[in-house]
């Protein structure tokens, strides 16, 4: 697993967004960015957590902040995501989940006692200048998007 050190600058990169545009991480310095990449559109947690981090958009952009979601879902399943749950931000398209590995979070997966490589839910705080402030791996949704709120107020 690519362990990313914290204080550090963190990869950067572009992908395909919602928005039929390309996004670079590297266009948000300035800001903070909530990253977080989750498994896929419209399923139970994914669905919790995108809309966890709708409701708190608004208090994270007044706090300089900006909310990137990254899947390996196609930008057409995310624009339909965006439409069905009213997503204020936008959804980045790592079909080839070269992201999910630059930011180790592409990883060998068990369920039900078969073995695969998958997405692990994990969230990356990135402070103005493009460095990591904080990360969770492995992210349970109940309270997750509170954990990081009260992390962003902290910056």
């Amino acid at each position: 697993m690519t362990q990313l050190p914290i204080g550090e600058p963190v990869p950067d990169f572009t992908l395909p967004a919602s928005n039929g545009e390309q996004v670079t991480l590297s266009d948000y310095r300035g800001k903070n960015v909530v990253l977080y990449f989750y498994p896929k559109d419209m399923t139970t947690a994914c669905i919790q957590e995108s809309c966890d981090f709708r409701d708190a958009n608004q208090e994270m952009l007044s706090l300089n902040t900006v909310i990137l979601g990254i899947s390996l879902d196609t930008v057409k399943s995310h624009q339909n995501f965006i439409a069905k749950k009213e997503l204020p931000f936008l959804l980045l398209a790592d079909t080839e989940h070269a992201v999910c590995e630059l930011y180790g979070v592409w990883q060998l997966k068990k369920l039900y006692g078969r073995e695969y490589m998958g997405l692990v839910r994990s969230t990356f705080l990135i402070d103005t200048a493009g460095k990591l402030v904080q990360e969770w791996r492995k992210v349970r949704v109940k309270g997750h998007t509170q954990q990081v709120l009260e992390a962003v107020q902290q910056l």
